[in-house]
């Protein structure tokens, strides 16, 4: 294996790429990419391959992930997998990212969710340093080392990137962004973490995060569940914030209408993938 391990008359101003080249200096930072998921959402294209391995102009979505990743320091990455498992760790096997060290955890045997998925990965992900979670179907010009920094400085469990647009499920904040539940807009569902508040705000979920390591401390559940859950339970006692970048770029790529959207934002912003 190469560097994977098992277990436009007056110039226009150009848009910033989403791949935002680190110092040399500054430490490596570790983050997991989720991308174990079945991707049923993108049938048929994920029946003979994984998720991430699905294409957008010619880069796949683990590609994307990575280099957006490891652009902003986070080069000591692991990857879950499940679905089409020995795909997922061909193609890595089989393409090189300089600088940027990876691993695996394998869930072929068992689908573990999110919180699975953190929990499982410990023994790459534990340490003094927070860890950055992100799903493998997520593009964004969203600044990681911006959310680093904030949740450094709000001192949380875990900081939320969290945007203020329409979708079905949405983590609910206080007038601080601090955690204090989850609802489920389409059944009217409401999960408060710890008492109810009168007026919540509503925003939704970037499928980022930054965590501190301590939350395996705090960890009771096992197998297969639902980070979601963790914070739900834990967000009383240890504040977990979310983080809003307005005005930043966000795509879903797990959905089938938003493919053909990316690819013809990509083409006409080239700037985004180089």
């Amino acid at each position: 294996m190469r560097n994977m391990h098992a277990n436009p008359a007056a110039p226009r101003q150009k848009k910033k790429s989403i791949f935002v080249n680190r110092k040399k200096s500054e430490p490596s930072l570790k983050a997991l990419i989720l991308a174990a998921g079945l991707g049923t959402r993108l049938m048929p294209l994920t029946a003979d391959i994984p998720k991430a391995l699905v294409s957008i102009n010619g880069i796949t979505f683990l590609e994307l992930a990575i280099r957006k990743i490891a652009g902003e320091g986070f080069s000591d990455i692991i990857v879950n997998v499940h679905h089409h498992a020995g795909l997922v760790m061909e193609f890595l096997n089989q393409h090189h990212f300089p600088g940027v060290n990876i691993s695996i955890s394998d869930e072929s045997s068992k689908l573990l969710d999110t919180g699975g998925a953190i929990l499982k990965a410990r023994w790459f992900l534990d340490g003094k340093e927070p860890f950055l979670v992100h799903n493998v179907d997520v593009i964004s010009d969203l600044n990681l080392k911006a959310l680093l920094s904030e949740h450094a400085l709000r001192g949380g469990l875990a900081t939320l990137s969290v945007t203020d647009r329409q979708t079905r499920r949405y983590f609910l904040f206080d007038d601080t962004l601090k955690l204090t539940g989850w609802t489920d807009s389409s059944s009217g569902e409401i999960r408060w973490a710890g008492d109810p508040l009168l007026k919540a705000h509503p925003l939704a979920f970037n499928g980022i995060h930054m965590i501190n390591p301590e939350i395996f401390r705090l960890m009771d559940e096992e197998g297969r569940f639902s980070i979601i859950d963790t914070y739900l339970r834990i967000a009383g006692k240890s504040a977990i914030y979310g983080y809003l970048q307005p005005g930043q770029t966000w795509f879903d790529l797990g959905k089938p209408d938003q493919l053909e959207v990316v690819s013809r934002f990509l083409s006409n912003h080239p700037e985004y993938i180089t």
